[in-house]
């Protein structure tokens, strides 16, 4: 980008905040680099929408969720792993509940605003709606969940004096937003989509709006922006898994903007994401579809049984841990019929035994899970 300039710190007495240049302006790209790697970004992507048109993506979307949720997450220290998040609370460790409660507040925050997104744009309101739902009744539920900061907060460092880095003064919060409303819902300026999202996300981080969540919700507005524009028609895809795996590249990435001014490179880097989590997200639904394929060719095997393994397998793409109570609802049969067809798709290894127990067993359907974890 010519000139860019990121912003200026500014004096606040006994510290200086970061003050950033909004960014609903006239761009103009002049990095053919940057021009190939938007071009491919934007192919690699479209042929992991073409999923969207052939594939039941709705029996998907929810492990898509989960695994974003995971990966987000554990970018901010929470460990939580897939076979956990679809664990009910009960079945979870105390010492690992606080974790497993923060995981499903993504995954709720990330389901109501797909859905608020028929009625609302691409909004603050939309933000303050999704943080309060991350936040709800989680660690930082005493951080204003759902209201942008009234006070100064800081990245790294035990105190402001050691801050890594120091965003805007809080009172200077709603302008920068207001900033980015009007920037991603410009439908004149001719930036390109992907481009607007990783400038909206490097910004949002910059201003840091929130006491807590804010890298969570700032990751989870990149896959709402796609949907919103119409690039994805389901939120198939996730960059916290690229983020986590590069996480240091990412956070220097983003802080070298604010001390170098260098847009592109994190253009760069975030267009490479988009690359490789796309290829990635291609792959996930051919390992799916050949799965589907493969189960399918085992459950003919059980004759009259398989109208009743079907309900399973179709109840496990979305919820791939499943217990004998579950099972009995699902086929809508007593106990003793709901283990024995447990006991048949255990033998096909669809289904696999987790907990070692003689009671409250739980199976997991492994290699779909397999699947997500790689």
């Amino acid at each position: 980008m010519i000139n860019f300039k990121s912003g200026l710190y500014q004096n606040q007495g006994y510290y200086k905040s970061f003050q950033p240049t909004q960014i609903n302006r006239d761009w103009m790209i002049n990095d053919m680099k940057l021009i190939q790697l938007l071009s491919l970004a934007d192919r690699q992507l479209g042929r992991l929408d073409m999923y969207s048109e052939y594939v039941n993506v709705d029996l998907f979307t929810q492990m898509h969720i989960a695994k974003e949720a995971t990966q987000s997450s554990k970018i901010e220290g929470t460990q939580t792993n897939m076979e956990e998040v679809f664990l009910k609370k009960e079945d979870v460790s105390s010492e690992k509940r606080d974790d497993w409660e923060e995981v499903q507040n993504y995954i709720q925050a990330m389901n109501h605003a797909v859905g608020l997104l028929h009625k609302l744009p691409f909004s603050s309101r939309l933000i303050k709606q999704t943080h309060k739902i991350l936040l709800q009744g989680v660690r930082g539920n005493h951080k204003l969940p759902g209201e942008y900061r009234s006070s100064q907060n800081w990245i790294g460092g035990a105190s402001i004096n050691d801050a890594v880095f120091i965003p805007p003064i809080h009172n200077t919060v709603n302008d920068f937003i207001s900033d980015i409303e009007k920037f991603a819902n410009d439908l004149e300026n001719p930036m390109p989509d992907l481009l607007k999202i990783a400038l909206i996300h490097y910004q949002f981080e910059t201003i840091h709006p929130f006491l807590d969540g804010n890298g969570r919700v700032g990751r989870l507005l990149i896959t709402l922006y796609l949907v919103n524009k119409g690039i994805l028609k389901r939120p198939i895809l996730y960059l916290s898994d690229f983020f986590e795996k590069h996480r240091t590249l990412y956070y220097d990435n983003l802080m070298r903007v604010r001390t170098h001014n260098d847009i592109n490179q994190w253009f760069k880097f975030f267009l490479t994401g988009i690359i490789e989590t796309s290829k990635k997200g291609v792959d996930t639904f051919n390992s799916i579809m050949h799965l589907s394929k493969s189960t399918e060719e085992k459950i003919t095997k059980l004759g009259a049984r398989s109208s009743d393994a079907h309900k399973i397998v179709d109840y496990l793409y979305s919820n791939p841990v499943v217990d004998a109570q579950k099972v009995g609802e699902i086929i809508e049969k007593n106990p003793q019929s709901a283990y024995q067809l447990i006991n048949k798709l255990e033998n096909l290894k669809i289904l696999k035994e987790i907990t070692g127990s003689q009671r409250n067993r739980l199976y997991t359907f492994d290699d779909y899970l397999e699947i997500f974890n790689g």
